[in-house]
């Protein structure tokens, strides 16, 4: 089961060779921890991203891994050095089959 989500990610297009870069990227997902229970006393199903991976012209930069405790719509700030032009692809991986890719290009000069 595969289910979809709304990503945003927010970072400069371009850039000078070798300067810092911010990144933010957010995933609007509910969250479930799994340790909550309906009116009825049913336990509802633990429902979370687990990872997030951020790759740079195909190279990992950046990995977080989430747990139980991760909010609503989780927003990650990091930064990376611009080394080159070329794609920066996000991608969640979540409870149930979630996966949300999104891909954002930069010019670097």
């Amino acid at each position: 089961m595969s289910k979809t989500s709304r990503t945003s990610i927010t970072m400069p297009s371009t850039a000078k060779k070798d300067s810092i870069i911010e990144i933010r990227a957010i995933a609007q997902h509910d969250m479930e921890s799994g340790f909550r229970y309906t009116e009825g006393g049913k336990q509802i199903p633990r429902d979370i991203i687990r990872t997030f991976t951020c790759t740079y012209n195909n190279v990992e930069v950046f990995k977080a891994d989430f747990y139980s405790g991760i909010g609503a719509n989780p927003l990650i700030i990091f930064t990376t050095v611009a080394v080159e032009s070329g794609t920066l692809e996000f991608k969640w991986v979540g409870d149930g089959g979630y996966e949300a890719v999104n891909q954002s290009c930069i010019t670097v000069s």
